[in-house]
């Protein structure tokens, strides 16, 4: 069954089958309902297509969550799984392409990184005695940081040999859903037919009775970990696979999603139970919320609530099953326990898909809107830039009448493709797509233009796919203005600091280009510093924190968004707008409020809202087969405080 399979105590009441049922199967029982009310509330949703998308959606959280599996069964945590996947992809990439390993050689490499990693997790732990959550949380941030480094903060192309993992067999199957379940089915029997498997229940239900009856603890949790860097390792194989690229800000934060898949599934964080039938419906359950809200356009903020609501309850589900008198057995049953598994399986199944035929005849009188429906997914929504975008998207549709969804992408470009398969299953009009990364969109928008939905690029351009129209201010020449300025304002020579966007993002590169390029007209001026604050303000206050310590010296300061000059000026105090001058970039609200009080220098304001309104006319344009143009350019303005009253924005 979904969970752990479970004997009734003696003496407990004898609850109706059906109750009995439910409860015994509590995440099964909450995959099914979720299917349900997705089929009765989004006619969408039970397509073919949108039900391979959520099989898709859920691979790569499904083979990290395997892995996950085998360390919780045996009372630990690994949260440095996202960063393992991210680096085994970086090191595939990097070693086929950039110094001419065969492809086979490079996949075993990139294997081996994460039995690697793995392993020195189970080392500190085993020998050096730290606490799983510590060991793992380094191991964390030192995977990323060599993802980083090896790739210098860029995406590196995937072999097209391995690219086709993420490719469909016949037209229609999809290669990371055979992953999966490959994967899956090899959890499953190392849990229930090996010894290590058997070592990993002992550990988890009593790591010291465990030792005591002869099992080489130490030596197994190296194997333990070691395994769950080979799941991470083909997680991150399946991903890159997916974006054509390995990016080295992929799968961040993955590892609380395959926790909470794995716990949603029937396992207990204090050790002994879990199994990989369980993780794999937890994980789907995370995928079809997933899938389901965005069909639902319901707000990518309380689509966070929303989950981790459901993640609660599923989780109290199983908490009442364990109290209604049941006694979880950890390991694999015999064959009666085998045959009451497939019963249920096979009765979930006969009573889902009834229950969705029915519903499906709500949506069969549906009528169509004379208007078509866009999607438009954003790169993130924690940035008032694009949160400006969306508010021009939005008011024009308003006034067209039209019916936009929005989606928040969060900076994940993974999370993106899956936004806009599910826009491309539910056959919207026109996509309007603010990539995150401009290579790793390219797979999603060839999916889209096969399908002959129009697809408009706002801010950034697609790679290696065809968009019908791009909406866009360049960043390059936005960059060189912002050097401009500041060089200017120094009279062509001083000293100055650079804060840098988020490592991986096309943004961040081009405009990091623009200011090379426009620095090189001014050899007066002396880059003290560049730095990475991540687009983001509190980053970009502790980094000219630091920066300031060893260089107190600094006239001028450009950073890559108005965010990060906005934390910038609180770390200088009095001095910014009298002895620094600080240029930012965007012409956010908050930036041109700074540039009115004289703290912010300038902004290069890139009118975001007038950017969404023109996308989306585009797009209406591409839906009714109307021409447009290939390139609509924004042009880019520099704010001061001498112009900044009459700048709408």
């Amino acid at each position: 069954m979904a969970t752990d399979t479970l004997k009734s105590t003696p003496g407990a009441s004898g609850a109706s089958g059906i109750r009995r049922l439910l409860l015994d199967n509590g995440a099964l029982t909450a995959l099914i309902v979720l299917v349900i009310a997705m089929s009765a509330l989004s006619g969408d949703f039970l397509t073919t297509d949108n039900l391979l998308n959520v099989g898709v959606q859920a691979a790569v959280t499904a083979i990290l969550a395997f892995g996950v599996t085998f360390v919780i069964v045996s009372a630990g945590i690994d949260l440095s799984v996202g960063s393992v996947a991210a680096l085994s992809a970086t090191v595939l990439a990097w070693s086929a392409t950039q110094h001419g390993v065969p492809v086979f050689l490079a996949v075993i490499l990139a294997i081996a990184t994460g039995i690697a990693a793995g392993l020195v997790n189970g080392f500190l732990i085993a020998y050096g005695k730290l606490p799983p959550f510590i060991a793992t949380l380094a191991m964390l941030s030192v995977a990323r940081g060599l993802s980083l480094v090896i790739s210098q903060g860029s995406p590196i192309a995937f072999p097209d040999s391995v690219s086709h993992l993420g490719d469909t067999l016949g037209g229609w199957l999809p290669v990371p859903v055979l992953v999966m379940i490959a994967m899956g089915l090899i959890a499953a029997f190392i849990l229930g037919r090996t010894y290590i498997g058997r070592s990993m229940y002992a550990i988890g239900g009593n790591e010291e009775a465990a030792r005591l009856s002869g099992l080489r603890v130490s030596k197994q949790k190296l194997a333990i970990y070691a395994l769950s860097g080979v799941f991470a390792a083909a997680a991150g194989i399946v991903l890159a696979s997916r974006l054509s690229s390995a990016q080295p800000q992929a799968a961040d934060g993955y590892e609380l999603d395959a926790i909470a898949a794995v716990v949603i599934g029937g396992a207990s964080l204090a050790g002994g139970t879990g199994k990989a039938s369980g993780t794999l419906i937890g994980a789907l359950i995370l995928a079809v919320l997933r899938n389901g809200l965005n069909l639902l356009s319901v707000s990518a903020f309380w689509q966070q609530v929303v989950i981790g609501v459901v993640i609660a309850l599923a989780v109290l589900l199983d908490t009442v099953r364990r109290k209604a008198g049941a006694t979880p057995v950890a390991g694999a049953g015999g064959g009666g326990s085998k045959g009451k598994q497939a019963t249920t399986y096979a009765l979930a199944a006969v009573v889902t898909i009834a229950i969705v035929g029915a519903t499906s005849f709500l949506h069969n009188d549906s009528s169509t809107t004379s208007k078509p429906k866009l999607g438009l997914s954003l790169s993130t929504l924690n940035n008032p830039f694009f949160v400006q975008i969306r508010s021009g998207a939005q008011a024009e549709a308003k006034r067209l009448g039209l019916d936009l969804t929005v989606t928040d992408a969060q900076n994940d470009a993974s999370q993106q493709a899956n936004q806009l398969q599910n826009f491309t299953s539910s056959n919207y009009g026109a996509i309007i797509v603010n990539p995150v990364d401009s290579d790793a969109a390219s797979n999603s928008v060839k999916a889209a233009d096969k399908a002959k939905i129009p697809v408009i690029a706002v801010d950034r351009g697609v790679n290696k796919a065809a968009v019908d129209t791009l909406v866009a201010s360049d960043n390059v020449v936005g960059g060189e203005l912002a050097a401009k300025t500041v060089a200017e304002k120094l009279g062509g020579t001083g000293k100055i600091v650079i804060l840098q966007g988020q490592a991986g993002t096309s943004a961040a590169r081009e405009r990091a280009e623009g200011f090379a390029k426009g620095l090189k007209a001014y050899p007066g001026i002396q880059v003290l510093a560049q730095q990475p604050a991540d687009f983001d303000r509190t980053k970009g206050l502790d980094v000219m924190s630091n920066l300031l310590q060893a260089h107190p010296d600094v006239q001028g300061v450009i950073a890559a968004n108005d965010e990060m000059a906005l934390g910038a000026i609180k770390a200088l105090g009095s001095k910014a707008g009298k002895s620094v001058s600080v240029v930012g970039f965007d012409g956010t609200p908050d930036g041109l409020t700074a540039v009115k009080q004289g703290t912010l220098y300038a902004s290069v304001a890139q009118q975001p809202s007038q950017l969404g309104r023109i996308a989306v006319d585009n797009a209406l344009r591409a839906a009714q087969g109307k021409k447009v143009e290939t390139t609509v350019k924004v042009p880019v303005k520099v704010v001061t405080k001498e112009n900044v009253a009459g700048f709408t924005g």
